[in-house]
């Protein structure tokens, strides 16, 4: 079995992943891995923007009480004072790496999205995410000290024997060989788990796989109940995930159904500017009431010259659609977007394992409570890989570790998988599953009974796992089925409906239930017991 050997090893690269490998960059040498070419990751969908206070008119408060009345009381204070606080210099880092924000008249143009109070997005037109992805790439190709290996998948995290985490073991997309990586440290950024549900606006990459990875060595999840659905994913037979960004609605758009008819004032006076827990359950209320497959966004209140300047790449996708938004409302429908929970950390993005940090979506930091804010997630992904370049600086470069050499990794009995088609199944029947009974609106009869099929489909994916030789797909579904368990286990815990989590048995907030909801292997065993 190969080996390699670096000090840092990142996992993921979206922002988070490379901006944490640039950084740390200074410290020693970085091994970035990533399980398709670097481009792919949910960064470079990003449309919307960065959210950070700039302008006079704004001011750090206002920035952390739209975050905190989005997060629904589940918020952690002291990390969005923290993380606003810390934005302005994270966005003269990124101009400094080479990020290009649009500008009007001179100055960096900000947009406005729901639940912000002022305009505080900054964005590069509609493609916010391929801008930072591009300049950061180019940076991280560009220096001697980062080594990036694409088409490569993680398959297990690798301890010593003290638990602290010193590697892990990946898969070869090209040539099939399994080989370990290890280093002083592991960052995982490997993104959210939108696949896990049945329509997504994630990309097909986005299996939860750091998540899934830090679960089995024996990290603690928090809040995987809260799945942020975007409120609009274009609706149209040959379009796999395509968002339509929140700043569409932003700048006047409005949501109507099928007649014309506009509905979002009756179910929020913020309207289509109320956060995007309430518009997903808005538009999922509406679908089921009438029966129609979609409803619409009217942009035909701008002009085809404003839409194609500020919105060029939706504008030209929908065309190639046969859609014009300045003439045509645009069919739409919610779509799992960002997981608001991931892998527990503290301030330095830290996990409880020796060793192993956490960034982006992967983690669960405190800063989107219950429901994101928009445009914080790109913020975040910033924010946290800064702070865990600087505790590693202070308090793991310099550190002597006991010389570690990994196991070679070991196929038993393994043979060539027989039937693909059972992974395909499988695959099908949990996104449909999470669909049907874990989406936006939930009940615990729905919960339970995903819950039990769920145990059937994690025994027979076990089984391929232990008794074939690996494969990407068959890698993802072990890492699918077990985010799959932990949502509707956190799920199941929270007795109360709050920011993302919505059930008609408990339709409203509880104080006792105010709380974050964790979850770690040993808590899984007993919850599936008691729920069963």
């Amino acid at each position: 079995m190969d080996h390699e050997k670096f000090d840092f090893i990142v996992v993921g690269s979206g922002i988070a992943g490379l901006l944490s490998a640039h950084k740390l960059s200074a410290l020693g040498h970085v091994a970035i891995l990533t399980k398709k070419e670097a481009v792919e990751s949910n960064t470079n969908y990003a449309q919307g923007g960065i959210a950070a206070v700039t302008s006079q008119i704004d001011s750090f408060q206002r920035h952390i009480n739209d975050t905190l009345i989005a997060g629904a009381g589940l918020c952690n204070e002291k990390i969005v004072e923290m993380t606003v606080k810390d934005a302005p210099a994270r966005i003269k880092e990124l101009q400094e790496i080479g990020v290009r924000f649009s500008r009007k008249k001179g100055i960096v143009d900000l947009g406005l999205e729901a639940g912000h109070s002022e305009r505080r997005i900054l964005h590069a037109g509609d493609i916010t995410g391929q801008e930072i992805e591009r300049a950061l790439l180019d940076s991280c190709r560009e220096n001697p000290r980062i080594d990036i290996f694409e088409n490569e998948i993680g398959i297990d995290l690798i301890l010593d024997p003290s638990g602290r985490c010193r590697g892990l073991y990946s898969l070869s997309r090209k040539h099939g060989k399994i080989r370990a990586f290890s280093g002083r440290a592991v960052v995982l950024a490997t993104g959210g788990a939108g696949k896990v549900y049945l329509v997504t606006t994630n990309p097909d990459i986005a299996t939860g796989d750091g998540m899934a990875m830090a679960y089995r060595a024996g990290a603690t999840l928090a809040n995987m109940e809260f799945v942020q659905f975007h409120p609009t994913c274009l609706y149209h037979p040959q379009a796999k995930s395509f968002l339509l960004s929140e700043a569409l609605r932003g700048e006047g758009g409005k949501l109507i159904l099928k007649n014309g008819q506009a509905f979002m004032k009756k179910h929020d006076p913020r309207a289509e500017l109320a956060p995007r827990d309430i518009v997903a359950r808005a538009v999922d209320y509406e679908l089921k009431k009438s029966g129609e497959p979609c409803v619409y966004l009217d942009m035909t209140h701008k002009t085809k010259k404003f839409l194609s300047q500020r919105f060029p790449n939706i504008d030209r996708t929908l065309k190639s659609y046969g859609i014009d938004m300045s003439k045509t409302p645009i069919p739409v429908v919610p779509a799992a977007h960002f997981f608001c929970g991931g892998v527990r950390v503290d301030s330095n993005a830290k996990t409880n394992i020796p060793g192993l940090f956490a960034v982006g979506e992967t983690s669960q930091t405190g800063l989107h409570g219950a429901n994101r804010l928009a445009s914080n997630s790109l913020l975040e992904g910033c924010v946290f890989a800064h702070r865990l370049f600087l505790y590693i600086k202070d308090e793991i470069a310099a550190q002597k570790l006991k010389a570690f050499t990994p196991k070679n990794w070991n196929p038993g009995k393994a043979k060539a998988l027989d039937e693909a088609v059972v992974i395909t199944q499988n695959w099908d029947e949990i996104r449909r599953l999470m669909w049907n009974y874990v989406g936006i609106v939930r009940t615990t009869k729905r919960l339970e009974r995903a819950l039990r099929r769920m145990k059937l489909l994690d025994a027979e994916i076990n089984h391929y796992y232990w008794n074939f030789f690996l494969t990407p797909d068959l890698i993802e579904l072990r890492n699918l089925a077990n985010v799959a368990t932990a949502v509707i286990l956190s799920a199941l815990q929270r007795k109360e409906s709050r920011g993302l989590h919505y059930t008609l048995d408990y339709p409203k907030p509880a104080p006792s239930q105010k709380k974050d909801t964790l979850i770690d292997q040993k808590t899984a065993v007993r919850l599936s017991e008691r729920f069963s």
